[in-house]
């Protein structure tokens, strides 16, 4: 009677175990929720420069670049305050369509503060 018990035991588990292992395939509307997006990044870029025109819509900046000199135009999502020409701007922008878009301009200080300890003083 043990042995009979312990056979009927065993096979419940036996079966048990193959149950729970059994791969069920998911319904359809879970899979449609699972598809993996793919987030492109667009890389933000800077310039720095002197300001030749601005207008609510835009703004064209003159930089130097290895001894070149080059003008680059920003498109502006809101007009920018406190800029004026021949002010030096430091621009973050992105290239969407074709067009360069500022997406922050501030002003930058122009002189540039002397890093180099005096010699004699430590």
């Amino acid at each position: 009677m043990k042995k009979a018990f312990l056979y009927i035991f065993g096979g419940f588990f036996l079966l048990a175990a193959f149950a729970f292992a059994a791969d069920k395939p998911a319904p359809e509307s879970i899979k449609a929720d699972m598809v993996k997006t793919n987030s492109i990044k667009v890389a933000k870029m800077n310039a720095r420069g002197k300001v030749i025109e601005i207008s609510d819509e835009s703004i064209t900046i003159e930089r130097a670049v290895r001894g070149n000199v080059e003008k680059i135009k920003f498109e502006l999502d809101k007009p920018v305050e406190n800029v004026a020409v021949n002010d030096f701007v430091s621009i973050a922008y992105i290239e969407k369509d074709g067009k360069l878009m500022a997406s922050r301009v501030t002003k930058t200080d122009t002189t540039k503060k002397d890093q180099k300890a005096v010699p004699g003083n430590k």
